[in-house]
Order: structure tokens, then C-alpha cells, then sequence
């Protein structure tokens, strides 16, 4: 009974983390353009995008695993 609170409970927060993340994303600027209008700043959207969805991936490949370990034992 401990485990499937703890797991609910982990699987809750990631699923509050994911979308916080979702929702809150919007553009981002890395720095100020300073006075030229022309340059407003380095969106940080495309790439970063890209790296914080294999991160999820892998820690949710991570997460698996150990659940996957812990019904065996």
C-alpha cells in the first residue's frame, strides 16, 4: 500500500511539473537588446524546447525502470 502511495504521489508531482512547465512557457528572452529595437533579445524557445523534452524523456525512462525494478523485487 506504501508503494502505490508513493508512486501516485511521485507520478502527481511529475504531472504538476510537466504542466507548469506547458503552461508557463511562453517567450523568453536570454538579454536585453540594449537600445537597438531591431534586436529585442535571444529567444530561448527553439533549442532549449528540444533539450527539456528529452530530459523528460529520459527521466521518465529512469522512473519506469525503477518501478519496473522495485514490482520485480
Amino acid at each position: 500500500m506504501k508503494a502505490y502511495i508513493k508512486t501516485s504521489i511521485s507520478l502527481l508531482v511529475l504531472t504538476l511539473i510537466i504542466s507548469a512547465g506547458v503552461l508557463f512557457s511562453g517567450n523568453v528572452y536570454g538579454q536585453d537588446g540594449g537600445n537597438d529595437p531591431d534586436q529585442p533579445g535571444v529567444p530561448l524557445d527553439g533549442g532549449l524546447s528540444i533539450l527539456l523534452a528529452a530530459g523528460a524523456a529520459y527521466g521518465g525512462k529512469k522512473f519506469y525502470d525503477a518501478n519496473k525494478k522495485n514490482k520485480k523485487d
